[in-house]
């Protein structure tokens, strides 16, 4: 006789074994497609689920608002190999360095700039724990100092756009991803000007604990100046272009990685080699990424069958705790998952089941979205695990987890004030939006 199980009871045990796969290593995409196809081949049918891996899988490769996310990443590419970061951080570095704590202000604001147009936080904690960490630790700043600040200004890389975490979001949830983009700007500035304000502080309270660089003069400030037009320049285009509505976010990330080639190439910096070296780069990336998409959508369809959104708004719903308190579980929720997934995963995972409960409950959903990538961030860098730390200490090796993690302690609690006051003043993230 055979075993019936209700669509709750597929529901729980699909679940379980994405846990289990992902416990054992098995690839997040390749783990939720499997999961995905079993259990909707269970409930509908073998030949329906094997159809509807073809159909998915071509609808997604060839899919025109995909585009957006290999040209970010190609742009990305292009920036990070072309040695921006660099010359980011000798700029900010000339006007700042100098102030108590200054390398780690010029540090937050060259993350800054780097985010903004290579929309990658794990891309930016690498890239910077090899250009400011040495720096830092020459002027005889405190290692705990040193990878905190770059874990905390590696997290703004999901925020300013053009972020790839947003992007997706977007196409998951079905948002406007200009919008998106643009939305994350202000909360964006805001974190960053939170993350100096830390730094000043932590100057301020403790003056022996950060010393100060040598003052520039002001014809090397303005060399570092000179040296920085390009980055701008692309920065400016770019979002002014989107904002504009001169283009549609994917020609925005081709005219984005068009732009960060051309800039490359005629200063220069970007070789034969450097060149194939970034197209491998972000076809890799690229690939990974629309694996997990893939995966994510057959997973949707499993979940879509079992109706487990639905079941989870109206447990959520019916909790009595109002909606900001569902909210604040939402959010808790994320935190934990932070800590032992990467956030493009943990986004393309949850968003479809939370996703209803949040607009069910009345929420924006372009402000959610940035609610959403600011917790994910928070969860990659607060303790036990912090996936960005575990970026930083691949890089820099002499240094122990304990160290990062007492760094990073004052960021996080800067970040979850910013998160308290972005929920409570939702128009720092649609204000931008709005104007559009």
């Amino acid at each position: 006789m055979a075993l019936h199980l209700s669509s709750d009871a597929v529901a729980i045990i699909g679940f379980v074994a994405l846990f289990a796969m992902m416990l054992l290593r098995v690839p997040i995409g390749m783990a939720m497609g499997l999961v995905g196809v079993t259990g909707f081949g269970y409930i509908v049918g073998g030949v329906p689920a094997l159809k509807m891996v073809g159909q998915t899988s071509m609808r997604t490769v060839t899919d025109y608002t995909f585009g957006v996310i290999p040209m970010f990443l190609l742009m990305g590419a292009f920036v990070s190999n072309s040695g921006m970061s660099r010359e980011l951080f000798r700029a900010a570095n000339g006007f700042l360095g100098h102030l108590r704590g200054g390398l780690g202000i010029a540090t937050i604001a060259a993350c800054g700039g780097f985010a903004a147009i290579s929309g990658s936080s794990v891309a930016t904690a690498a890239t910077f724990s090899t250009v400011a960490y040495p720096e830092m630790r020459r002027y005889g700043y405190p290692q705990s100092f040193a990878t905190g600040v770059i874990a905390a200004g590696g997290t703004l890389g999901a925020m300013l756009p053009p972020s790839t975490v947003l992007a997706v979001y977007g196409i998951i949830t079905e948002q406007d991803i200009g919008k998106l983009f643009i939305a994350g700007i202000l909360p964006g500035v805001l974190a960053a000007s939170m993350y100096i304000a830390t730094v000043t502080i932590i100057g301020f309270v403790r003056p022996d604990f950060l010393p100060r660089a040598p003052r520039h003069s002001w014809k090397e400030r303005m060399e570092g100046l000179r040296n920085i037009w390009a980055t701008l320049l692309l920065f400016v285009f770019v979002i002014g272009g989107l904002y504009g509505g001169l283009f549609t976010p994917t020609e925005a990330g081709g005219m984005g990685a068009g732009g960060a080639f051309v800039i490359g190439v005629l200063r220069g910096r970007l070789d034969r080699t450097e060149i194939r070296r970034s197209l491998l780069q972000a076809t890799r990336t690229a690939a990974a990424v629309f694996t997990v998409l893939i995966g994510a959508l057959l997973f949707g369809y499993f979940l879509t069958v079992t109706q487990t959104p639905q079941k989870v708004t109206e447990f959520l719903t019916g909790l009595g705790v109002g909606r900001y308190g569902v909210l604040a579980l939402i959010m808790l929720m994320y935190l934990v998952l932070g800590c032992l997934m990467d956030s493009l995963a943990m986004v393309i995972l949850t968003v479809p089941i939370i996703f209803p409960v949040v607009t069910h409950l009345g929420f924006d959903p372009i402000w959610f979205g940035i609610i959403i990538v600011m917790t994910v961030e928070l969860g990659l860098i607060h303790p036990p695990v912090g996936m960005i730390v575990f970026v930083i200490k691949s890089v820099v090796q002499d240094v122990k987890f304990t160290t990062i993690f007492k760094g990073v302690l004052p960021f996080i609690i800067t970040d979850l004030i910013r998160l308290v006051i972005l929920i409570a003043f939702p128009i720092i993230a649609l204000w931008l939006p709005s104007r559009m």
